[in-house]
């Protein structure tokens, strides 16, 4: 019979996490909020070759670039290339 603790870290093994992609922030006026329509473009602060940030949560897990999916024309994925280090941080 397996110990508890290692039972109950198992347990947890299939459960499903959302991760939030940043891929940039806007901080618009209120006015400009109001006037927006349908194809109007919002300016970010980041440039299309920025890393993007991972987030599970608040908490920054991992950065990375996005790029395609091989094999999924139009599929977007993240190629991680600095993962946090859980317990110092990046």
């Amino acid at each position: 019979m397996p110990d508890s603790a290692e039972h109950t870290e198992s347990a947890f093994l299939g459960v499903p996490v959302e991760m939030i992609i940043s891929v940039g922030k806007a901080k618009p006026l209120i006015s400009e909020l109001l006037s927006l329509s349908q194809g109007a473009i919002i300016p970010l602060d980041s440039r299309i070759d920025d890393p993007v940030e991972v987030y599970i949560g608040d908490k920054l897990i991992a950065r990375g670039e996005l790029q395609e999916v091989e094999g999924d024309a139009g599929k977007l994925g993240v190629r991680l290339t600095q993962v946090v280090d859980m317990k110092n941080g990046f």
